[in-house]
């Protein structure tokens, strides 16, 4: 049986219209905690040190201050993910000139609310999507959705050849924002988090046509006994943020040796790579990837460019940076990843 390489067709993203400064975002923190002002004073530095100067939301600032409930926040996640969504997938569907009813298949990522029907069916209408198109709601994945997702539709192209995939991913991160929750996990995340949305167009074929580039191997891997270090807790008022301080740390000492098996299974290794194509976490996340793979801060420009302008977007963030690295003309065996809850990495190979 002839091999089918799967190629990704056209990248899109979309964001919602508040923006917000950094120093803006501070100040309305330290209001909302106001009564935790030695700790405020304490987390002052961690808005500069965060490598956010921007980001989106899809609620304005003052939004943030009050207390929400689960219906509420339920509402503004479907009207707002549908939105975008339509957007990010309509652009890319026009983009590559491909009509909405020749899509086979959907596959729609997200970790930040919950709908059910869930959102590949609430987008059959808005999208002009075929009442028979196969649908896959992927939720969970954190951060590392954007790289599993992307994975598993190009595992539906492979197993749809010569048809259409069209792999979407939304998170809308600010809507988990609790006022109630004044932990330091809670803080932490308003310095950082995003909201936004992508699409990326895939297909597999025998003889690919001219495309932005293939999508390759792909695999993860979920260290043990490692639940507590990122992920949600289902509070009252809605979902409560997990972040461990020692996800750097382990970056930094056991990230390397599951991508390097990851490459040597399939013939690789690190020196036969172009580049990397990461979603940036945070600036210590970062670095802590520089300091394992032994990188210049300007090899990571693509993803510390993404976290500046847009924040962490949970999902959405490493198909930005896959977005920004396609757009400036990269060439070559790029790696893929991102870390999500598990806790976990999602590993993809890409020729550009």
């Amino acid at each position: 049986m002839t091999d089918l390489t799967v190629s990704m067709h056209g990248i899109a993203t979309a964001y919602p219209p508040y923006l917000f400064k950094q120093d803006e975002v501070m100040a309305k923190a330290a209001e909302v905690f106001r009564h935790r002002g030695e700790l405020m004073q304490r987390m002052a530095k961690s808005y500069g040190n965060a490598g956010v100067k921007q980001r989106n939301s899809c609620v304005p600032l003052e939004w943030y201050a009050t207390d929400h409930g689960w219906p509420e926040r339920t509402q503004l996640f479907e009207e707002n993910a549908v939105k975008l969504l339509t957007e990010a997938g309509g652009k890319v569907l026009k983009d590559a000139g491909v009509k909405p009813e020749d899509v086979a298949a959907t596959v729609v990522v997200s970790s930040t609310g919950i709908v059910t029907p869930s959102l590949d069916s609430l987008l059959q209408g808005p999208l002009g999507l075929s009442p028979t198109v196969q649908r896959l709601p992927v939720f969970g994945l954190g951060c590392a959705g954007g790289v599993i997702g992307l994975s598993r539709a190009a595992a539906m192209a492979r197993a749809l050849p010569g048809q259409w995939v069209l792999f979407l991913c939304v998170e809308l991160c600010g809507l988990t924002f609790r006022p109630v929750d004044d932990s330091k996990a809670n803080i932490i995340g308003t310095t950082i988090f995003g909201d936004g949305a992508a699409a990326v167009l895939v297909r597999a074929d025998e003889k690919p046509a001219p495309s932005l580039g293939h999508i390759g191997a792909w695999g993860e891997h979920t260290w043990p006994n490692s639940r507590d270090i990122m992920g949600w807790k289902v509070e009252d008022d809605g979902l409560g943020v997990v972040f461990s301080h020692s996800i750097p740390v382990l970056v930094r000492e056991r990230m390397r040796g599951v991508t390097d098996a990851f490459l040597a299974k399939h013939g690789l290794a690190q020196k036969d790579l172009a580049g990397l194509v990461v979603h940036p976490g945070g600036e210590k996340v970062l670095e802590a990837l520089e300091a394992c793979y032994g990188l210049t801060k300007d090899e990571l420009a693509d993803s510390r460019e993404v976290l500046a302008e847009h924040g962490n977007m949970s999902a959405v963030t490493v198909l930005a940076v896959l977005q920004k690295t396609v757009a400036r003309g990269a060439k070559g065996r790029h790696l893929m990843t991102a870390l999500g809850p598990g806790f976990s990495v999602g590993m993809c190979l890409l020729d550009l």
